[in-house]
């Protein structure tokens, strides 16, 4: 949700990636699914980990700023990046995952961590670039 949502916001002003800790699962449906309601579409998306984006020659070290949204990936970014001068910041937000037991309530839940996730990146970075 976060690289869909930096994308539409600021467009080509900021590059981004996301990576996370592990790579095997596949961008989840509910995320599509809240990030389609404000017209951001997560359909080419790929779900990528740390160590997927060194294989694919993104150095972290090129980057200024890595933002974890979990603590599991505060931890990663901070133990990849203790050699460079980069800053690590943590956006704490919810894990959806396994919160509520029918689909509203999912989609709740989602709305709930894209909407954290959205706060965080005005307060951060400004108001969204009009298109």
């Amino acid at each position: 949700m976060a690289e869909g949502m930096m994308k539409a916001f600021y467009g080509h002003e900021i590059y981004v990636q996301s990576a996370g800790v592990h790579s095997e699962l596949e961008v989840d449906g509910f995320s599509v699914a809240v990030c389609d309601e404000l017209g951001i579409s997560l359909s080419g998306h790929t779900v990528r980990s740390f160590d997927d984006m060194r294989q694919w020659g993104d150095d972290l070290s090129s980057f200024d700023l890595v933002v974890a949204l979990s603590p599991a990936s505060q931890r990663r970014a901070l133990d990849l990046t203790r050699h460079y001068h980069l800053e690590v910041e943590y956006w704490p937000i919810i894990d959806p995952t396994g919160l509520g037991n029918r689909r509203e309530e999912k989609l709740d839940a989602y709305r709930a961590a894209r909407d954290q996730i959205r706060d965080h990146m005005i307060r951060r970075f400004g108001a969204p670039i009009e298109a």
